[in-house]
Parts: C-alpha cells; structure tokens; sequence
C-alpha cells in the first residue's frame, strides 16, 4: 500500500490534472526480508523514474539490503515510516572507485550522485550503513598521527586499564560515505534517518543550492571517521533541525585546493561560499563543527546559530594547515559543553579551537579573519585556545558575551594539561602545555566584550591564568570578569606579553589593576 508522502504526490498530481509518477521498488523485485540483495532492482526503479522525467521512487516498510545505488536527476528517494534501506555486509556489494585520499582502492558507500540535479532523499525512514560488520569491537585504535611522546603523561596519555575506554575501535575494511552527492544542483535531504554509517555519513562534494533539514544522524560514539554531515567546495548550503550523534566530526565544512584526476572532475574547481547552519543538537568524540583544514579553497560567509554541542571533544574548531582561509564567520546563540577522552580522537576538550599552523608543504599558508562569537556558553575540561603562528597571524576576532567555565576532569592524570594540534608539520602536534582559560598567540585585533571565564576548583599545578595573550597587535577586554586558577591563586588573572596596542577598562569590571601583568 502506497501511503505517508507518495500518497500527497498522487493526490496533488490528480487534482491539478498532472499524472503522478511514483516508483514502488518492490514492482522491480525488490524483496523486504532483510535478506535479499536488492540493489539491481532498487537501481532499475531509479533508472525508470529518471527515464521517464523524473519523480518518486517509492521504498514501503520493511527492511531491503542493497549494496551501492546511484541516485539521478529528478528523482525523489522516499523511504516510507518503518522502511529502511541497509548497507550489505559484503564490500564485494559496493561500487569500487579510485580515492583521491586513500592509496588503496575505495568503495562508494549505500548511495552516489555525480552531476545530478533536482535530486533528493526524503521520508521517515532510515538508511543504515550497517556498521556492526566493519568493525573490531573489542580493539581500540592507537594513536598514530602526531605520537604521544611530548604529551604530559608520555606513554600512559589517554590510556585506560582495561577495556576500551571511549574507543575508537578499530576498522576492518568498509565502504567509504555512505550518502554522497558530488557535482549536483538543487539537492534536498529532509527528515530522513541516517543511521550507522561505517565511515562519513552524508558527503557533499562541489555541489550547489543544498538544503538539509529535520536529519537525524545516529552513529556508534566509538567508530573512527563517522563523521555526520561534511560539506566540501560546496555554495549556497542550509543545514538546520538536525540531530547529529557520532564518533568523529558532526559537521564539517572544508574545501579542496585541487581536484584530482578522477573521471568527471578534470579541472573542476568550485568556490566554498555562503552555509547557514542552525537550530541543530550535535555530539561528538571528535568536534561538533569543524571549519577548515589541509589542502582546502578558501571558506567564507559562514553563519552558526541556535545549537548545543554536548558530550563532545572539541566543540567548535577553526583551522588552517594548508592555502586556504577561512573568513567572515559568525557564531551566535551557542551553548557548549565539552570534556576529555580516551583514546586515538582528534581535540583535546577544549570548547573552542582557532588555529592556523602550517600542515602542508610548498603552499602561502591561508588566514582566518573576521569571527564573531556571541552570546556562547560553555563549561569545558581545557581551555578556549587561539593559536596563530607567526607566519599566519589569526585577525579581527571578537568574543561578545561568552561566559565560560572551566572545570575539573576524572581524565586529569591521563589527559589534562596538553595542547592538540594534530595536522601539523614536525614532531609536536600533540604536546604538553600550561593551561589558561582562554589563550591567544600571534593574533591581531581581539576584543573580548562583556565575558565571564572563570574556574572550577580545579587542583593541578598546570592550570594558569584566566587570560593569557602574547605576540599581538591590537587587544581589547571591556565589560571582562575572570581570576587566576585556584591552584595558582597567587598568579595574575590576565597575563599580557609580547603586544602593542592593548586597551581595557578592567579595573573597573571585576579585574583590579593589580592583577594585571603585562611584559
């Protein structure tokens, strides 16, 4: 039986005189046993729809196993209430393709689209990549990428004593995104759930005019590379009323510097331009959205509103490691919550990360400028960190009304009182450091306005000042409380060093002049 949103289509086609074209799979021979491969008969109903100009393919409840599909133009993937299209166990079932990342060969994950347009996956249903075969449950993946040897705790940092504490496990291996469109216009992907995806889950690659809404995106908070939702070189991109819960990144917005030498993507160069992220629910072991990183085009005109990022690693991360910049970011109405983990997970518990440090070779390093953090709560394990270099000065940032709180951490002995800042060139990217609630370095033009940060009753020696910035040029604290660390209560509140043009009215909002230490 036809119901729920095909059933809308029928009626509205029928009374404006307008013949319906609905494509139920299982007219194709699909069978809903959660058993049969399905992917040829669900791949004629796409096929058919497109060749007949467009319309709904139609999968009822039940459970159809498929490996990869690829989604074509005007077409409307509708997964009806109690229907779900899972991932087959067998990689042997997905479409293979040359990664332009990984040496060895990839495979596409459960659906593909590649120069499409009008396109789109809608409906209650869910699509489930399946994740409990790819997977080696009871191992947990080491660090690799920047070592441990400069960390704090050397050999023992994030360790646990038994088990596998917060993961993440190891992969076997498994199919690449799960959902992706890549080179497509007019994309839609509404109230659909995306669950248990062993890699990405919904990937836009060089797309534009994207609208995703009402998502749930569900994946284990132990699996590697699960990211949510990563929208690359893409313009013109809405994502809003999603609940996104995943081992690593929720959001990403990134870019590439170059194409690779894929069929389809000769000299294909998109700009990545103008996103609006809102009204969301994120949760991450790895941050809840992350903007920039290696070998990406510029990004700018980015605005985040109205969304909670609980339980995560990283809340919110800003980075450039290779030509491209990030600019014109606004971030408003934010409430963050982020602790430390075990485990190989990229952050290192702190709400808010800006860094800009060279990660790739042979290119001018990009920039990050122009970015507005307003009416922000957080309650953090670490430290909010701005780390320019001196090569890529971090500009015009502004905090407004922020009120931050950094407490204490059961991780303390295994995890407290580093710096990550993996994706970096040489040795130290994952290292020990003094800890101030908010640090800056190498950065022009902050202003801080009308901010709380203040402490827990935290105890280790390595937590410092409320306030530390050194090698600026140009530094504004109006309207700022905040105080040195209870376990260094003989410190200063605000330690200035290295810097010209610093202003502040502190001595008359909660900070005596006294407590102000500039070199």
């Amino acid at each position: 039986m036809i119901k729920g949103l095909a059933l809308v289509l029928i009626l509205t086609a029928l009374y404006s005189g307008i013949v319906a074209q609905t494509f139920n799979i299982t007219d194709f021979g699909a069978i809903p046993n959660g058993l049969t491969l399905n992917t040829k008969s669900i791949q004629k109903a796409i096929d058919s729809c497109t060749a007949n100009g467009g319309g709904t393919v139609y999968i009822p409840s039940g459970i159809f196993i498929s490996g990869t599909l690829e989604l074509k133009s005007n077409v409307n993937l509708y997964l009806e209430s109690g229907a779900e299209l899972k991932g087959s166990p067998d990689l042997a079932d997905y479409k293979p393709y040359k990664s332009p990342i990984f040496e060895t060969p990839s495979n596409y994950g459960i659906i593909y689209a590649h120069k499409a347009y009008n396109v789109s996956i809608t409906g209650q249903g869910a699509i489930n990549g399946n994740e409990e075969v790819f997977f080696e449950w009871d191992k947990a993946k080491s660090i690799e990428w920047g070592g441990c040897q400069f960390t704090r705790q050397k050999d023992r940092y994030r360790a646990v004593d038994s088990g596998i504490g917060d993961g993440p496990v190891k992969p076997k291996d498994r199919p690449r995104q799960m959902v992706i469109f890549s080179d497509c216009k007019n994309v839609l992907v509404r109230d659909i759930q995306l669950i248990k995806s062993p890699f990405w889950t919904l990937h836009f690659a060089d797309c534009d005019g994207v609208n995703v809404s009402g998502v749930k995106i569900w994946a284990s908070l132990f699996t590697p590379n699960s990211d949510g939702i990563d929208i690359t070189s893409c313009n013109n991109v809405t994502v809003s009323n999603c609940d996104i819960r995943t081992g690593d990144d929720a959001i990403v917005i990134t870019g590439y510097a170059h194409h690779y030498e894929l069929p389809g993507y000769e000299n294909l160069i998109h700009k990545s331009e103008n996103f609006c992220i809102t009204n969301c629910n994120l949760q991450s072991r790895s941050s809840g959205i992350r903007l920039g990183f290696i070998d990406q085009n510029s990004i700018k005109n980015i605005h985040i509103s109205n969304i909670n990022i609980t339980n995560s690693n990283r809340g919110i991360g800003i980075f450039v490691r290779g030509s491209g910049s990030v600019e014109n970011v606004t971030i408003s109405q934010v409430n963050i919550e982020t602790r430390l983990h075990t485990g190989d997970w990229w952050g290192n518990g702190e709400p808010i990360h800006i860094s800009a440090v060279r990660g790739e070779d042979s290119v001018k390093l990009g920039q990050i400028k122009n970015v507005t953090f307003r009416d922000i709560t957080c309650t953090a394990e670490n430290g909010i960190l701005l780390y320019g270099s001196d090569e890529s000065i971090i500009e015009d940032i502004r905090f407004e009304n922020v009120r931050f709180k950094l407490v204490n951490s059961k991780l303390n002995d295994v995890a407290g009182g580093n710096i990550d800042l993996r994706g970096t060139m040489g040795e130290r990217q994952l290292f020990a450091s003094d800890i101030s609630a908010f640090y800056a370095q190498y950065v022009n033009d902050l202003k801080l306005h009308d901010c709380v940060i203040s402490w827990a009753e935290v105890k280790e020696p390595y937590f410092r000042h409320g306030i530390h910035v050194k090698e600026f040029n140009g530094l504004q604290l109006t309207g700022v409380k905040t105080s040195a660390s209870p376990s260094n209560r003989s410190l200063k509140a605000v330690f200035i060093e290295n810097g010209k043009n610093f202003t502040t009215d502190l001595n008359k909002k909660g900070v005596e002049s006294s407590n102000v230490a500039i070199e």
